[in-house]
């Protein structure tokens, strides 16, 4: 396996993981169980799973009027994708 690969597998992965996550979060909000901490909500989206997380946070209308997740998530988004932009723009040179 090459490298692209392998970088590719392990978004999907962090993508369907921050999706899940915020799916089983306000699952667990609805029935009044144990919750996810915050924390380990954006630690998902920042270890790569941003677009999931972003995904889960609209399509199940979880976390929607917290400020720190309707900015913070696509914040970190933006961020992963300059980052990646500058790392292959420095590789093309």
């Amino acid at each position: 396996m090459d490298v692209k690969t392998i970088f590719v597998c392990y978004l999907s992965i962090m993508n369907l993981w921050g999706f899940f996550i915020m799916g089983l979060d306000k699952h667990r909000a609805k029935v009044h169980a144990w919750r996810i901490s915050e924390s380990s909500l954006f630690l998902a989206a920042i270890l790569g799973g941003s677009l999931g997380s972003i995904a889960g946070m609209f399509l199940f209308r979880h976390k929607t009027k917290h400020l720190t997740f309707l900015i913070g998530l696509p914040a970190i988004f933006l961020i992963q994708l300059v980052g990646c932009f500058l790392i292959f723009l420095s590789i093309l040179k």
